[in-house]
This record gives C-alpha cells, sequence and structure tokens, in this order.
C-alpha cells in the first residue's frame, strides 16, 4: 500500500513557515507519542536548521508510557528539550514553558550581554495533520480560538495566539511529506488516523495493526477478540478471517477490517506504541 498525500494548502504551508521562521525564537515540533519517529516531518529539519527546538510527544495519554519513556530519552540524547503530554489536560502544559526557556538558555545569555531586555518567547507551532496542535494551542491561549477536530487538514491558515504575558504561538498547518519512502510509516500514520481512510485499503491497514498487536501486545488481542495462543500465530489475513468469523460478519471482510480499526483508534485494545527504539538501526539513533 503506497499512501501519497499533499494537498496544495501543505506546499503553501511549507513555504510560509520557512518564510516566517525568523520571526520566530523557537519550534515546538509536536509528534504523536504513539509514533515519535514516524510522525515527525524529515522536511522540517532542512527548514528548521539550527533553530531552536522543543519536542512535544502529545497524545502520550494514548501511549505505551515505558515505550513515552525511552523516546523521551531517545530525543534528549539527540540534543532536543523534549517533554510528553495530554494537550487536552493541563497535563505537561505547565511544563512547556519551562522546557522552552531551558532550550533558549544560551540565546537568552546572549540577548542579556547584549543589553536586550526579555521578551515573551515568540513560538511555532508545527506538526503533521492530527498530532493536536489547534488543542494545545486553546489550551495554552485559554479559550477556543484554534478551529480543532479529530481528522487531518483542520488547519489551513496561519494565526498568532497569545499566552499569558510570556508567550506568542504561531500556528501553521499541519504538513505532511509528499511521499513515504517506508510504507510502513504512511500505515502507521494511517491507522492512528493522520491520513484519510478514504485514500487507504482498509483490510491491508487492519491486517498491519493485527500483526503488530500479535508481536508486542498479544494478550490485548487475545483478550479482545477471544482468541487462543495458537491464533496468535496465524498471518494477518487468516487472523483478520478469523476475527470475521467470530463476530459473525462472515465474508464481511471490510466491516471486520473497520471494527478492528476502530477499536485501535479508540483505545479499546489498550495504550500502544507504534515506533519502537529496539526497531532502530545504529544508523538512525547516531543521525536523527
Amino acid at each position: 500500500m503506497t499512501i501519497q498525500w499533499f494537498p496544495g494548502h501543505m506546499a503553501k504551508a511549507r513555504r510560509e513557515v520557512t518564510e516566517k521562521l525568523k520571526f520566530v525564537d523557537i519550534v515546538f515540533e509536536l509528534v504523536d507519542a504513539r509514533l515519535p519517529l514516524s510522525s515527525r516531518n524529515p522536511m522540517l529539519d532542512q527548514i528548521i536548521q539550527q533553530k531552536p527546538r522543543l519536542v512535544i510527544l502529545n497524545k502520550a495519554d494514548l501511549a505505551d508510557p515505558k515505550e513515552t519513556q525511552a523516546w523521551q530519552a531517545y530525543f534528549k540524547a539527540q540534543g532536543h528539550e523534549v517533554i510528553a503530554m495530554n494537550a487536552k489536560t493541563n497535563d505537561g502544559v505547565k511544563k512547556l514553558n519551562q522546557s522552552a526557556q531551558q532550550a533558549l538558555k544560551e540565546k537568552r545569555a546572549r540577548d542579556a550581554a547584549r543589553g536586550i531586555k526579555p521578551r515573551a518567547i515568540r513560538a511555532m507551532c508545527i506538526g503533521i495533520p492530527n498530532v493536536g496542535k489547534s488543542t494545545l494551542m486553546n489550551r495554552l491561549v485559554g479559550k477556543k480560538i484554534a478551529q480543532t477536530g479529530n481528522k487531518p487538514g483542520v488547519t489551513k491558515g496561519q494565526q498568532w495566539l497569545r499566552s499569558g504575558k510570556d508567550l506568542e504561538l504561531l500556528d501553521t498547518p499541519g504538513i505532511l511529506w509528499p511521499k513515504f519512502e517506508d510504507p510502513d510509516i504512511g500505515k502507521k500514520l494511517a491507522l492512528t488516523g493522520a491520513i484519510k481512510d478514504d485514500l487507504l485499503h482498509m483490510d491491508d491497514l487492519a491486517i498491519f495493526g493485527l500483526e503488530f498487536f500479535s508481536r508486542f501486545y498479544p494478550e490485548r488481542l487475545s483478550d479482545r477478540y477471544k482468541l487462543s495462543a495458537e491464533d496468535l500465530f496465524l498471518p494477518g489475513p487468516d487472523l483478520l478471517m478469523l476475527i470475521s468469523e467470530k463476530r459473525g460478519f462472515r465474508d464481511d471482510y471490510q466491516r471486520a477490517s473497520e471494527m478492528i480499526i476502530h477499536d485501535i483508534r479508540q483505545g479499546k485494545l489498550g495504550n500502544y506504541t507504534l515506533d519502537r527504539i529496539e526497531e532502530l538501526n545504529p544508523d538512525e539513533i547516531s543521525h536523527q
């Protein structure tokens, strides 16, 4: 399954981000804590370059806590400030300002040496669709200013938002990259809802999800769909057929696929993390 999705507004957003980067002190890079690497846009490294960055592992309440801790350590080892949070609550939001100050510590010291007085931090909030940027903006500002939606492509323009006296935020549309070189990245993004469902083959996606849970969270799959230990060793397509039969869907694999994807997205199989540090090759660990 090859997924390509690069609407016109995303190409425009990339240009605007590049142009407006000079107006901000720091970039808040939101990623989905369930896929901290796959939900990072590789184009951003070229765009942001050496601009200070705070990596925000959002939706941490949906991710595997042990994996989230491992990913925080990973990003810190890459030289980034990083926090894990849930933008729908105050959990982690209080740490954001402190972490931004820490990321800008050297710049603030240089400014002070030049006699420049401290002012509100100007930050650009950026990330791929559906990572919760607008939800975070609303939480920081304290009222519903940024438009939100549990689907990709809701935010289409750019806007400045003020958060208290110490922070000004530039919201931006979500930007995906033109083509996923690794098809598994596209499937991971699709499984969490970052890509519109009408671009997908739901049975392929359900099989991918079943194979992932069979490998990393087999007991959850077994409990949810009343599977035996032997069933979990079945290939993904056979597992999909078995679950379809157990749920009384007969040969309606489309319906069974939609049910499985819905269960995964709604957390009915528990918290999970699709990106696993143990699967990174040494090159990725040293050069990310």
